[in-house]
């Protein structure tokens, strides 16, 4: 039986281990915190799950695979309640998007704005120019559905180790133990950039979120303005309604990760939720937590093999936009690991240049 060693317990961790787990593979996942934890990049309440990605239709398909998979864990961990892009242009994201959905034959549609309004009790369109909805997207729980897959793992043989992990040449250092396996996958998130230094090029930035109480007729999608660098989803229990603007945060050390949201940070999410939909703006504030982005250059992700250790592999460079696809990206990672194919050519390491976000139009600090 080949072994796997996976560091790292976040969605991308937890989804390979997921999978070489249920290929027959004796994994054994090494974790820090507990799985879902909110100070790990994967943790937290909620991450949106949608197809649309511009002109990019690799990640459309991943996200459309990503999708089936995640059905698979159940109704607790992920909400079809469909996802709306707010549209401020006739040729922008969205478009681009639509052309590409089409195409790859995933459903969408094409709203009016007054048809949108539908969508939610209140929403304000005046400057839209169309909005465009995905039925079958929706919300994944976040720490919900991390820990559903590290239960399916361990269901499937997989250990589940406690530690902080080090890299030692290609064998893992745990506390007073040295771990080694067939493969060892590190897929420690943010935390990559300070272990592998010399390899993993990472911006780690704080971002900041507010959860608002709204009745509960306001269940509905998640959405999306792309143009405004905002998104969030309307009520989704226990957590409320979201509001999270998406430009890059200002840098931080994960460890050092502040855990609530500033004043000047609420204010602006409230200014939006009254803008966009003007029904909750008193609406009381739930919760104010932060998370943080490992961002690359180019915003695509890195599976590689270590060039000095060829047991070794990285994981990585979730963007800001990684979470959805976990469990696709661990199929291919197990396809790799077993000698079925060659890795993704867009996920090498080294040098990248800078490219078009897959997450947001917005940039700079909040």
């Amino acid at each position: 039986m080949r072994s796997a060693l996976v560091i790292g317990a976040g969605v991308f961790g937890a989804s390979v281990a997921d999978r070489l787990a249920i290929e027959g593979w004796k994994v054994t996942l090494v974790e820090r915190f507990e799985p879902g934890d909110p100070r790990a990049e994967s943790g937290g309440e909620t991450r949106l799950i949608r197809c649309s990605h511009g002109p990019d239709s690799f990640y459309a398909s991943s996200a459309r695979r990503a999708l089936a998979l995640w059905r698979e864990l159940g109704e607790d961990v992920l909400a079809e309640s469909g996802v709306a892009w707010f549209a401020r242009r006739d040729d922008g994201w969205e478009a681009e998007s639509e052309r590409v959905l089409r195409s790859e034959g995933i459903p969408v549609e094409r709203l009016e704005p007054s048809q949108a309004r539908a969508l939610f009790p209140s929403l304000a369109v005046d400057d839209l120019a169309f909005v465009l909805y995905e039925p079958e997207a929706g919300v994944l729980r976040a720490a919900d559905a991390v820990r559903a897959l590290v239960r399916r793992a361990r269901s499937n043989g997989a250990t589940l180790m406690s530690g902080r992990a080090r890299p030692e040449r290609d064998a893992v250092r745990l506390d007073e133990s040295r771990l080694e396996g067939d493969v060892v996958v590190w897929a420690c998130g943010a935390w990559l950039a300070e272990l592998f230094a010399e390899l993993v090029q990472l911006r780690v930035t704080l971002q900041q979120l507010s959860l608002f109480d709204a009745p509960p007729r306001w269940r509905g999608p998640g959405w999306v303005d792309f143009d405004g660098a905002v998104y969030g989803h309307a009520r989704v229990d226990p957590y409320g309604v979201k509001v999270a603007p998406d430009v890059d945060g200002p840098a931080v050390v994960p460890d050092e990760r502040p855990t609530a949201a500033t004043t000047e940070a609420i204010a602006k999410a409230r200014a939006y939720l009254a803008h966009r939909f003007p029904e909750l703006a008193g609406a009381g504030l739930a919760g104010a937590p932060t998370c943080h982005y490992s961002l690359t250059t180019d915003g695509e992700f890195f599976f590689a093999r270590h060039p000095e250790h060829e047991r070794v592999w990285l994981l990585g460079g979730g963007s800001g936009h990684g979470f959805k696809h976990g469990p696709a990206l661990a199929e291919h990672v197990a396809a790799v690991l077993a000698g079925e194919t060659e890795p993704e050519p867009r996920f090498a390491l080294g040098d990248r240049a800078w490219a078009r976000s897959l997450r947001t139009a917005g940039f700079g600090a909040l």
